[in-house]
């Protein structure tokens, strides 16, 4: 199976399954010397941990990581690190009753269409555990960045018809509640809006939004390593993932060009600055200095009790009820996700960046 590695200098790769031993990542380019220990890791991964609340899969694992190699006495080496976490309640039987049967929204059909055969058991690499190693490596990746001064900050801007209101935004307020919103009323919404669809056997969908202050202009390659490409490119890879927006996105088609355009203006230390940011910190694919912002739309979670139509293995027309412990909104525990591919992404081409001139070395940390 390809297409299990991430990044060009800072590169991962990611293994494991939701039902076997584990799930683990290798980060092969992270530079020596970064102070680096699990605590460090296991703040991102308590993040994202099954059974936090009752909107979120009643599966219980404790998520607890192991650095196998890559850090001595508390600092990297340089050498890859390898991270694992060990699976501790999967309940295979779960699934035992739809393993030849396809079911709707998932990649089973797919897989059997490409490999001819399928881990049935919570959908294997499709998984959303598999979300763990990303996550473990993101943590590394923001724990690099952070010492550039970069920081990578995300959240849930919308659950279904429920969405965060500026004027009540409160950062604060997003490890206070259930859906991470940073919007105390909007969370309370998002409750209400969740309790119906559980008591109709459905789910919902939402929106995350990212922010990365710190970047400094000139990161990202103008051609097709773009920064917002690659950005598209690693958020999109997360599963459930359905649509990407950089800066205003879509509303930039209906936008002017004297709308749409930030004006630049010198600040008085002598640095460029712009008044606007419509572009969300990037143009011609190479950051301009200001805040990034995207978005990630994420579909309903696709296992759901309610009953659905099908096919099975055998090419005929079943009925199927999803059983078993699943998320009714994957949004909440994805917010890290998109954290940790974002921060993946940026801290690539960061290092990527050292090589861009000769000077690039010389009186900067980047």
């Amino acid at each position: 199976m390809a297409g299990s590695t991430f990044g060009t200098a800072f590169r991962i790769m990611t293994w494991g399954e939701s039902h076997g031993k584990g799930v683990g990542v290798t980060i092969d380019g992270c530079p020596a010397g970064l102070p680096l220990c699990e605590a460090d890791i296991q703040e991102y991964l308590d993040r994202r941990k099954p059974g936090q609340s009752r909107y979120t899969t009643a599966r219980s694992e404790g998520d607890v990581v192991e650095i196998l190699s890559g850090v001595f006495e508390g600092q990297t080496t340089g050498a890859p690190i390898a991270m694992m976490v060990r699976n501790t309640d999967q309940r295979s039987r779960d699934y035992s009753a739809i393993m030849d049967v396809y079911r709707p929204g998932h990649a089973d059909y797919c897989f059997d269409a490409k490999y001819g055969i399928r881990d049935y058991r919570g959908g294997g690499r499709s998984s959303a555990r598999e979300t763990i190693a990303r996550v473990a490596a993101g943590a590394v990746a923001a724990k690099l960045l952070g010492y550039y001064g970069i920081q990578v900050t995300a959240y849930t801007k919308s659950i279904g018809t429920v969405s965060v209101e500026q004027e009540r935004f409160d950062l604060a307020e997003r490890d206070k509640n259930a859906f991470n919103m940073p919007d105390a009323s909007a969370a309370l919404q998002a409750a209400e809006l969740m309790e119906k669809m559980m008591a109709a056997q459905d789910s919902a969908g939402g929106v995350v939004e990212c922010r990365v202050s710190g970047v400094p202009a000139g990161i990202g390659e103008p051609v097709f390593d773009k920064l917002d490409a690659c950005l598209a490119k690693a958020v999109f890879s997360i599963g459930a993932v359905k649509g990407f927006e950089i800066g205003d996105g879509f509303k930039a088609a209906r936008a002017l060009g004297s709308e749409n355009n930030d004006p630049f203006y010198m600040e008085e230390d002598g640095s460029v600055k712009k008044r606007t940011n419509h572009a969300g910190g990037i143009l011609g694919g190479i950051s301009d200095g200001s805040e990034i912002v995207l978005r990630a739309a994420f579909k309903p979670t696709p296992s759901i009790s309610r009953q659905q139509s099908t096919v099975n293995r055998n090419g005929e027309n079943v009925e199927i009820s999803i059983q078993g412990r699943h998320d009714p909104v994957v949004v909440p525990r994805a917010v890290v996700v998109v954290e940790a591919m974002t921060a993946l992404t940026v801290a690539d081409l960061l290092l990527q960046n050292r090589n861009a001139k000769l000077d690039a070395a010389e009186g900067s940390n980047i």
